[in-house]
């Protein structure tokens, strides 16, 4: 509706019944009255700057405090800026920035770092590691401005880690702080993405390392010289051929010793799935050792009682040392290679290794009775197939069990 608007005109008029009314005044144009349903009224105006878009500005509330010669008024003041250019939207939102900018400023980034964590990290599985993958690598800067950090800063962390000999680990580096740079930027806390242009450290390919059936045993065999704490974490590693994290975080209460088999809640796995794993003879024998020494509750593997045990990597080292001359360079995930590889030689099927090492799926796009069947739990082949890959890497003779007890 348009209409030269007067006093006794808006007072007239009636809230309707749902929605608004609008009525736009013909002597301001671009000038718009607007009732709600509620009683509430409200002054827009609408024009567009000059060599820029049209803009809506809320002028406020009827009849107090802009009654309307207020608003005719003030419509009047924001044509002759737009004619001008001046945007007072884009202004107004500048100056916002700004005010942001100078409150990010005494932020340090450790300080930053703790929002991020609160509001980001603390919801992914990977909070610990990226965090400390944080902290470490912006030690230098932790005490400093956020608005201090610079491109140079971010590529100085990758490129001294990848200086250290380790390539991959640092485009683990740059993938956490591309991430974190991103997030502060998006909510104003520098005005740009530092992290963009940060080269990789190295271009990475699919790793080809398949650890032969004496590499396991060498390697099983060095375990016995690694000591009481990491001796049984390697033998757990090569007995399960789980993924290191869901063995260092081990508890008690995820051990059925009655069923020979250990249960890890979705929260504690890759896939975020819950995971049973079979437990064979050697496997039982190296937790029943450990629980005898009165650890019946918390972290299997831990030397304060409250955390799990760290240090993995320095571990990996030692244990690096104890095998035998010219042995090839491994990393410990090659054991899951390893055992999917020496499986299939001897004639398990995928879905049954697959199933055993926790994996989503055997194939990017299954038919429809793949997914069906995929969601077979397969408990008892896939306790067959580890006490058989057990007998391999101890070459001692297992007791064959199954899930819900010993085998006929």
């Amino acid at each position: 509706m348009k209409k030269k608007l007067t006093n006794r005109f808006l007072e007239s008029l009636t809230p309707p019944e749902a929605g608004r009314l609008e009525v736009s005044d013909t002597e301001r144009k671009g000038l718009r009255f607007r009732l709600s349903s509620t009683g509430k009224a409200v002054w827009m105006y609408e024009k567009r700057v000059k060599g820029g878009p049209k803009r809506k500005h809320t002028l406020g509330q009827w009849p107090k405090p802009v009654g309307l010669s207020e608003a005719r008024k003030m419509a009047l003041e924001i044509e002759a800026e737009a004619a001008q250019g001046i945007d007072r939207i884009a202004n107004a939102e500048a100056e916002r920035r700004e005010k942001k900018r100078l409150q990010a400023s005494t932020l340090t980034v450790s300080q930053v770092l703790g929002i991020y964590d609160n509001l980001h990290l603390s919801n992914l599985r990977t909070r610990d590691e990226r965090l400390r993958q944080l902290r470490q690598s912006l030690a230098d800067h932790l005490e400093s401005p956020i608005t201090d950090l610079t491109r140079s800063d971010i590529q100085k962390a990758v490129d001294d880690k990848a200086a250290a000999g380790r390539k991959a680990y640092a485009n683990r580096i740059r993938a956490a702080l591309s991430a974190f740079s991103n997030w502060i930027w998006v909510r104003g806390y520098v005005s740009e993405n530092v992290a963009n242009g940060v080269a990789k450290a190295t271009t990475e390919h699919a790793r080809e390392r398949v650890l032969s059936i004496d590499e396991t045993r060498s390697i099983w065999n060095a375990t016995f010289q690694m000591g009481s704490v990491w001796g049984p974490v390697f033998r757990l590693l090569l007995l399960t051929c789980q993924r290191r994290g869901e063995i260092l975080g081990l508890r008690w209460e995820e051990i059925e010793f009655e069923n020979a088999r250990m249960i890890k809640p979705g929260s504690q796995t890759k896939n975020k799935k819950p995971h049973i794993t079979h437990l064979a003879s050697p496997a039982l024998k190296e937790l029943r050792a450990l629980s005898k020494e009165g650890k019946d509750k918390g972290f299997v593997f831990t030397t304060t009682g409250e955390t799990p045990v760290s240090g993995i990597g320095k571990a990996k080292a030692r244990l690096d040392k104890l095998l035998p001359d010219g042995f090839e360079q491994w990393r410990i995930h090659d054991i899951r290679t390893g055992f999917a590889t020496r499986m299939a030689d001897a004639g398990e099927s995928e879905s049954v290794v697959d199933r055993i090492l926790n994996h989503s799926a055997t194939a990017s796009a299954p038919t429809l009775v793949g997914r069906v069947y995929n969601q077979a739990q397969l408990l008892d082949q896939r306790a067959v197939a580890l006490d058989k890959w057990a007998e391999l890497v101890t070459q001692e003779s297992a007791e064959v069990i199954a899930i819900g007890g010993l085998r006929d």
